[in-house]
Order: structure tokens, then C-alpha cells, then sequence
């Protein structure tokens, strides 16, 4: 007991104010306040040793909310917690003082955490996996608690440390490694897809740095066994990953981005879509585009608010996306154009069963070790900005990993934006929709009833001869249900449209020469 901290306690107001004061003090190892509540630092045992890349890949540590039966285990663990009692040797004897090791009762170690308020503990600000850039630049690469960022590095691959100013020869073997080896012989559709994917493999490293959120990350392929999952593997096996199945409604997506938020990973991945699956979610377009997540708390009524600092991926087959989410998605497509991608000859790749070396840590221990030395080599430069590119709330990011990737002399970043819009299926639609209003009535403003109208198929020909004829062709607009809306649904998704451009086309809307309804029509300018 000799290195133990002894604490004395005594009656239940005084034992609180002790094992507060004591608490406020560090008296427990690996403790920190996040939001409020006290929480400790504990080693997960039992973890999967080499999980493959579509697997979960928790990080090694994780941080635990301290319970009054926690704080009574780590009181047990870490201190001496006593209470003097008195007993008499015999009748007129002096009274004799002895220590007696107690466990305070549950009802005290409660009120002990039930405050708030714990000015003096280190605060918490998130657990990662591997090094990050601090704000000033300069790398957090210590495993364990950094007093200057809030940030508990849980190292996922122990490295030796990466040197502030790299070499030349290192930052060339790097590069080399990176673009000649680990990502040769993927089947990349465009150099933008594989510019994109570096910057989303570096994309933990640089968050806290650029103070940007990132966009949603979409990795497709036109066959399956295309490298999509190694792809999202390789940043889930360097910071640590979820793998969930996607949710194809929006309550469920909402309860599996809030359950996911408790967990310490830093890549959360919707592996293999439906083929054709479209991505038009306002839960989703609101996650990546807010800095905190707010939700009821799952099984409790209470909201929680958690900072939202993951990376998040999707992967499929021929995946589409919609409403707001295409201006949301940075995409990396796979087109490996043959009809069996799996039995590509793995003796000539760069590095053949990539899907296998990845998860051995020493090969992560390799791929995070060069990302790093070109990350410094980038930030000892200046680290200078693509001040050209702009991508709506993810500008900074775009601008400072455009950057990084110019520096490496990596081409093609986010050249691929146009081809998104390409797989919008909510552009399409509406596009289709647009043009052939234009071709069949031009600019003649048209009430949502005289619109809806037109929609329906007219029969050609006389008597069994004839036959229905659809002049819009399928391209009127219509419900989820695949049906024609009635003529008040048309008129609210048309004013939903109205000022909206799509491509060429665009609706404008007025009122008629009563007042007393709006009529629209469709304007194109080539």
C-alpha cells in the first residue's frame, strides 16, 4: 500500500466532499471529464486481433462513463479509502484507533457524480487512432492524453516518431510507395478518383488542422470484387471502423448514426449498398454538414449533442445519389471493364491479397507511416492552399487537401464533380422532366391542374386499334410510389422548384391575371 493514495473518509456529507475533492485532484489514473461526466480511459480486452477490411475494427481504448460500481472498482484499484474505528483492549483501558478499509455505499459514490462541474480534471475532447496535426501544425504523435488538443491517442499502429521536416529521399520513398504500390493496380475510372482517395486517407490527419467538415464518401464500382472494401479498409484499419448495413429508412439511418456516434472509431462505413441504391437522406445531407450531432438519446428521453468527427463512407455498385447529397459526396469509382474482376492475376499487383495485407498492423504500421512523412513534408512547406477550389460548406477542407495532393504534384482532385450530377438521380429526373415540358408547351404558364392534365396518356387511333400514347414519354414527374401526383402535390413540389436550375431548364412562377392562382412555366437558356 506504500505507493496507494490513502484517502480518510468518515460520515456520508464529509465522505463526498473528500472523494470530490480527491477526484478534482487526479486521484484516479486515466480520468477526464467529456460533457459534463466523468469518464476513464480502459483497455478493451478480447478485441479481434486482424479483423478483415469489411470488418469492424474498434480502436484498443476506450472511454467509459464512471458508474458508482465503475468508481467503486477503480477506489479499490487505485487508493486506500479507510474510516478510523475505536475498540477497547478491556475495562478501563485507553481506546485503541484502527484503520478499516470500507467501499462508501452506492447512494454516496452517486452523489459524488452527480455534478457537472469539474474545472481541475482534464476535459476530453475525443479519442483518435492515429497522430493528427494539432492546430499550430505541429503533429500529436504521442500515444496516450494531449493536454493541448483534448485528444487521447489511442494508437491503433505503434510508429516510431515521423521527423517535422522529412527528407527528400523520404518524401520521394513515400510518394513512391503510396502511388506505385499500394494504389497501382486499383481500377481507378479517372486519375480524379484516386486523387480523391488519398485526400480521403488523409483526411483524419488533417481535420483538426483545417477546422472543416467533410464530405460524405461515396466508393462505387461497375462490378463487384472491384477493391471497393480494401478501399474503405485502409483509413478503418489506421483510425478505427464501424462497418454498419445501410438503412433504407430514415428513422433507422437516424438511430444507427446516433447509436454509432457512443462508439470510439474514427471511419464509419455503410458497406455494400443494393446495386442502383440511391442516397437522398435529409438525416445524412444534415450529418455531414453539421459540426455536432443532436439526437435523443437512444432508450432515454434526453438529447445528447456529440461532436461529429468521423469519416463517413458508403460503398456499392452503380450507387446514385439524390436531393442534396450530390453537392455533399466526393466520389471514387472503380470501373475494372471485365467480366470477373476476382480473378485478375494478384502475382503481378504491386502488392499482391491487398485485402489480406492490410490487416496485418505491421502494414498499417507502413501505409500510415508514409501518409505522415508526406503530410509533414506538405505542412514544412507552408502548407500551401488550392485557393481556387470551392465546394460548398466544404471549402477549407477542399482547399487545404487540394493542396496537399498540388504539393505531391497528385492530379485530378475533385475533377469528377460533374460526373456526381451524372449519378444524382434527383437532377436526372427533374432534368428529363424540364426538357420535355419545354418541348411539349414551350414557355406557356400553365396552372399544376392544366400541367397534370397533359400528363395523361392519350388514346391514338379508334376503337381496338388504338392504343394509349404518353407524349411526356415517362418523363413526367411523379411520387416515391412511381405514381402521377394529383394536381395540389404538383403544384407544392413545382413551388419546391420554382428559381431551382437543372442543367439548361429552370421553372418560374407568378400568378395568373385573377390573383388567385399560381401558373408556372419553364425557361431554357443553352
Amino acid at each position: 500500500m506504500t505507493s496507494t493514495k490513502h484517502v480518510h473518509v468518515g460520515s456520508g456529507p464529509e465522505t463526498i466532499r473528500v472523494l470530490k475533492a480527491a477526484l478534482a485532484d487526479q486521484l484516479l489514473p486515466d480520468t477526464y471529464v467529456s460533457g459534463g461526466a466523468l469518464v476513464h480511459m480502459e483497455t478493451i480486452s478480447g478485441g479481434q486481433a486482424s479483423p478483415a477490411a469489411d470488418e469492424d475494427s474498434p480502436l484498443p481504448v476506450t472511454a467509459s462513463t464512471i458508474t458508482p460500481a465503475t468508481l467503486a472498482g477503480l477506489l479499490a484499484e487505485h487508493a486506500y479509502v479507510y474510516r478510523l474505528r475505536s475498540r477497547k483492549e478491556g475495562k478501563g483501558k485507553e481506546v485503541d484507533l484502527y484503520e478499516e478499509e470500507v467501499t462508501p455505499p452506492r447512494d454516496i459514490l452517486a452523489s459524488v457524480l452527480a455534478g457537472k462541474t469539474w474545472p481541475t480534471v482534464p476535459a476530453l475532447r475525443g479519442v483518435i487512432g492515429a497522430p493528427v496535426l494539432r492546430r499550430d501544425g505541429t503533429l500529436l504523435q504521442a500515444p496516450g492524453y494531449d493536454a493541448a488538443t483534448g485528444l487521447y491517442l489511442a494508437a491503433k499502429v505503434a510508429l516510431p516518431p515521423v521527423p517535422d521536416r522529412p527528407t527528400a529521399e523520404q518524401v520521394h520513398a513515400a510518394r513512391d510507395f503510396l502511388l506505385n504500390r499500394f494504389l497501382r493496380d486499383f481500377p481507378w475510372a479517372t486519375p480524379a478518383d484516386r486523387a480523391n482517395y488519398i485526400a480521403l486517407l488523409a483526411t483524419p490527419i488533417l481535420r483538426h488542422y483545417t477546422r472543416s467538415l467533410t464530405p460524405f464518401a461515396l466508393i462505387d464500382a461497375t462490378m463487384p470484387a472491384s477493391g471497393k472494401s480494401i478501399l474503405t479498409g485502409g483509413p478503418g484499419m489506421l483510425y478505427g471502423q464501424r462497418v454498419m448495413p445501410w438503412a433504407y429508412t430514415e428513422e433507422e439511418l437516424r438511430k444507427s448514426i446516433t447509436a454509432v456516434m457512443a462508439e470510439q472509431v474514427g471511419v464509419v462505413v455503410w458497406d455494400n449498398l443494393a446495386e442502383g441504391t440511391v442516397i437522398d437522406s435529409a438525416n445524412l445531407a444534415l450529418l455531414v454538414t453539421a459540426g455536432v450531432w443532436s439526437d435523443r438519446q437512444l432508450g432515454a428521453s434526453r438529447n445528447i449533442a456529440t461532436v461529429n468527427d468521423r469519416l463517413w463512407m458508403a460503398t456499392g455498385n452503380n450507387l446514385q445519389v439524390g436531393g442534396d447529397m450530390a453537392s455533399r459526396t466526393v466520389r471514387v469509382h472503380l470501373d475494372p471493364d471485365m467480366p470477373r474482376p476476382e480473378q485478375r492475376d494478384q502475382s503481378r499487383f504491386g502488392i499482391p491479397h491487398l485485402d489480406q495485407w492490410i490487416t496485418v498492423p505491421a502494414n498499417q504500421h507502413t501505409v500510415l507511416w508514409h501518409l505522415l512523412v508526406l503530410v509533414l513534408d506538405w505542412t514544412a512547406a507552408g502548407a500551401p492552399r488550392a485557393a481556387g477550389l470551392s465546394m460548398r460548406q466544404f471549402t477549407p477542407w477542399a482547399q487545404s487537401l487540394g493542396g496537399f495532393l498540388a504539393h505531391h504534384h497528385i492530379d485530378g482532385f475533385l475533377a469528377n464533380a460533374a460526373g456526381i450530377r451524372d449519378i444524382d438521380e434527383d437532377e436526372t429526373r427533374w432534368r428529363g422532366f424540364l426538357a420535355c415540358w419545354h418541348d411539349l408547351h414551350g414557355q406557356d404558364r400553365m396552372t399544376a391542374a392544366e400541367l397534370r392534365r397533359s400528363g395523361e396518356p392519350v388514346w391514338v387511333g379508334q376503337g381496338s386499334a388504338g392504343e394509349e400514347h404518353d407524349r411526356w414519354d415517362g418523363q413526367f414527374i411523379t411520387t416515391p410510389s412511381g405514381r402521377l401526383p394529383n394536381a395540389l402535390a404538383l403544384g407544392r413540389l413545382l413551388t419546391g422548384q420554382t428559381g431551382r436550375w437543372r442543367g439548361d431548364y429552370v421553372i418560374r412562377a407568378a400568378k395568373n391575371d385573377r390573383g388567385d392562382r399560381n401558373v408556372f412555366w419553364v425557361e431554357h437558356h443553352a
